[in-house]
């Protein structure tokens, strides 16, 4: 099994993203679609996992009000368990350094907060609602 990350660079390659998307969140999770396809796609940096050469995961980065956001991280179910969402993680953090940020923000479903709090983040604040599901801040320093 050969799992590689890298920046989306092909409109393929972003409906790839957009589809695991639709699977993950709008099919899986019963977000809705105009909450999960928001009109900001257009101005993130997308990544994609790629396992043994078929699309596996996705993220994006948003910068926003000169902050660093991790977004829509999915990894399709039949690809869970392998490290997927660590590496596309690590690749976004990577590509906020580059970009000259020192901390990523993002808004973790709460039954994902361990899963980020592994990778450094740590939870603030109270518990949010977002498309109907359970959500904390979490941020994560990377300078």
């Amino acid at each position: 099994m050969t799992i590689r990350i890298r920046i989306v660079d092909s409109d393929a390659d972003l409906q790839a993203c957009l589809a695991i998307r639709r699977t993950v969140f709008i099919e899986g999770q019963w977000v809705p679609e105009p909450e999960e396809f928001d009109g900001l796609d257009p101005s993130c940096t997308h990544f994609i996992a790629d396992e043994d050469g078929r699309a596996a995961g996705t993220a994006r980065l948003r910068i926003t009000g000169g902050r660093a956001k991790l977004e829509r991280l999915a990894v399709l179910d039949a690809c869970q368990g392998r490290g997927i969402g660590s590496l596309l993680t690590r690749s976004l953090e990577d590509e906020a350094r580059r970009v000259g940020h020192d901390e990523v923000l993002l808004g973790a479903q709460v039954q994902a907060v361990a899963f980020y709090e592994r990778l450094g983040y740590a939870a603030e604040g109270p518990v949010y609602d977002d498309a109907g599901i359970p959500h904390r801040l979490m941020r994560r320093r990377i300078a």
